[in-house]
């Protein structure tokens, strides 16, 4: 309870702090936070705060952002309960549900075209109604998060129907928030009991391993009790690495399990490669025949078999009359048993990998052993701020920052001298850096793609190198200049999202592109870094230029919503081919021109 309670206070001051940098609303500042954490961890898309509140009618209707899957097939829209706390209180069941009721209403008018036509065309609220008015029909998954920094009692309320389609309703309280980032994985909540989903412990082939990092287990899962697991828990039974697989449209190989679950449901155990699966832990005991069976597993996650998953549960969707009942899906289980975390990380690595190593799927958020993420994490232990006393921390393991905390914070003073010398403000993950570095590469189309694929495609040119025994690790020099490139983009967003009611984070990344694209060699990066700061003549002028972005980012859109239409190369170009007013005179960062 302690911990939770520390946890509390720090995510109440995360929220201060950026409020005195400028954010306008601190409801805004907490659900922004909330949300990209469940999108770095993989339980939903990239997402866009949006806030708003109304009448109509009689009906409160109430929204603080959404996310949408790239083939606009699945929706999450997300309703925040705010309080402001710090100390631990429970929020009654009663005003979580009327939360998401709230924010039912808003889904249920957008469905019905009502909404677009009572709001003004040049909000984001706009866009996002005539688009969801738009896709409706076409949605197959859609989800309802009440994000709250208070502890509720229930996560998980009815599931609604509006337009026949079926609609969930989760709630992501502090408790539960903190499950996350306290062990900085998205598998711990889950625990499947094959007693419950499958009527039966699952038959199985044990292998106890006798290294120490794991056991090992075979066996065949009812394909019924696989689309219902996916139904429960969607995105976090996936491991980032395949969330690609979420949307399952495509043509090729889903197409292909699709066809045999509508045609041969009997023969899809010896037509697929199966899933492979890692857990925390496992319970054994045995079938009616007597043989060893699982009972349940914790934490379980699927590193291989995405596609296969998400098929099941979306052609039984699609297409009800098929037969899972005579499906069955072949298994490989892990069972974790390795005590420190980032070898642990390392071990699901390299098991995510060689599964793969046949398939067309990025190690994205697998990548901690690479050879670059471990050269910048040993580079952060060893190069101090121009203070000589602080540091910026690299994030190379997922939780690896609040393990540092734990493991040396081991009384009240030496835990706050330590966040002197390593604020989190200045905690780099794998995932920022990339977005850093794309958005000075001049890529803001990449980096509006979401976290996870602009990573994937920063890792794709790194492992290209790699590969190719041209990789050349990073000096102190690179280093001090990705930290410095870190700054500018983090000083931006503070300003800009104080500027814009929406889409704060294309219009930073796009800014910053046109600043490097047409002064990146005079931007002096060992400035920023001397200093660990940006100068307010740059900031000043960044806000110019934010404001022009903006404009053609919106005109260009051309009615389409400004987050998707960044996601375009040619909303690159067009960006970059508009004309920006120049520099201010006396901008300490751009260094004369030779």
């Amino acid at each position: 309870m302690a911990e939770l309670l520390d946890f509390l206070r720090e995510t109440q001051a995360e929220v201060r702090a950026q409020m005195s940098e400028g954010a306008p609303y601190a409801e805004m500042v907490f659900s922004e936070v909330v949300m990209q954490h469940m999108a770095e961890i993989g339980m939903t898309f990239e997402p866009n705060v949006c806030h708003w509140q109304g009448r109509m009618g009689n009906a409160n209707l109430r929204l603080s952002g959404y996310a949408m899957s790239d083939d606009a097939d699945q929706l999450d829209l997300f309703v925040s309960l705010y309080e402001n706390v710090d100390e631990l209180s429970s929020v009654p069941d009663r005003d979580t549900m009327q939360a998401a009721v709230q924010c039912l209403r808003f889904l249920e008018l957008c469905a019905l075209g009502k909404m677009a036509p009572r709001l003004d065309p040049s909000t984001d609220v706009y866009s996002l109604a005539t688009t969801v008015h738009g896709i409706y029909d076409g949605l197959d998954q859609i989800r309802v998060f009440v994000l709250t920094d208070r502890v509720a009692k229930a996560k998980s309320f009815r599931t609604r129907e509006i337009g026949s389609k079926s609609v969930r309703l989760e709630v992501m309280d502090i408790e539960r928030l903190h499950r996350h980032w306290s062990e900085g994985k998205p598998r711990d909540e889950l625990v499947v009991n094959f007693n419950e989903v499958s009527g039966s412990p699952l038959p199985c082939v044990y292998v106890p391993g006798d290294a120490g990092e794991y056991d090992y287990a075979l066996t065949a899962v009812p394909g019924e009790a696989l689309r219902f697991i996916y139904e429960k828990y969607g995105a976090r039974l996936l491991e980032a690495n395949v969330r690609s697989f979420l949307s399952v449209r495509g043509k090729g190989v889903n197409a292909g399990i699709q066809s045999t679950l509508r045609t041969a449901p009997k023969n899809f155990m010896a037509y697929n490669n199966g899933i492979v699966l890692i857990a925390d832990e496992m319970h054994l005991s045995s079938t009616a025949g007597g043989s060893p069976g699982i009972v349940w597993l914790k934490g379980m996650q699927i590193v291989n078999g995405g596609q296969t998953t998400a098929s099941l549960y979306f052609a039984k969707k699609r297409f009800p009359e098929t037969n899972l009942s005579a499906v069955r899906v072949p298994a490989k289980i892990i069972i974790l048993k390795e005590p420190d975390p980032v070898r642990e990380e390392a071990l699901i690595s390299d098991i995510s990998r060689f599964a793969n190593s046949q398939n067309a799927v990025r190690q994205s958020d697998l990548s901690a052993n690479k050879p670059f993420h471990v050269d910048v994490e040993r580079l952060s232990l060893s190069v101090y701020c121009p203070d000589g006393a602080g540091r910026w921390f690299y994030e190379r393991a997922a939780g690896s920052y609040n393990t540092l905390l734990a493991r040396e914070g081991t009384t009240p003073a030496r835990l706050r001298v330590l966040k002197e010398t390593i604020p989190p403000a200045r905690k780099i993950t794998k995932t920022d850096l990339a977005k850093y570095v794309v958005t000075w590469d001049g890529l803001p189309d990449v980096v509006s793609l979401g976290a996870q694929k602009c990573f994937d495609r920063f890792m794709s040119s790194m492992t290209l190198v790699e590969d190719n025994s041209s990789y050349v690790s990073p000096d102190v020099f690179a280093y001090k200049a990705m930290v410095a490139k870190a700054i500018v983009f983090k000083a931006a967003h503070r300003l800009l999202r104080a500027m814009f009611p929406a889409f704060q984070a294309n219009v930073t990344t796009y800014t910053l592109s046109v600043l490097s694209k047409r002064f990146g060699d005079r931007f002096d990066l060992a400035r920023v870094w001397e200093r660990q700061s940006v100068s307010q003549e740059m900031l000043n002028q960044l806000g110019v230029w934010a404001r022009e972005v903006n404009t053609v980012l919106h005109t260009t859109a051309s009615g389409r919503m400004v987050s998707e239409w960044a996601k375009k190369p040619e909303c690159r170009e067009a960006v970059f081919a508009a004309r920006y007013s120049e520099p201010a005179p006396g901008i300490p960062e751009l260094r004369a021109a030779s």
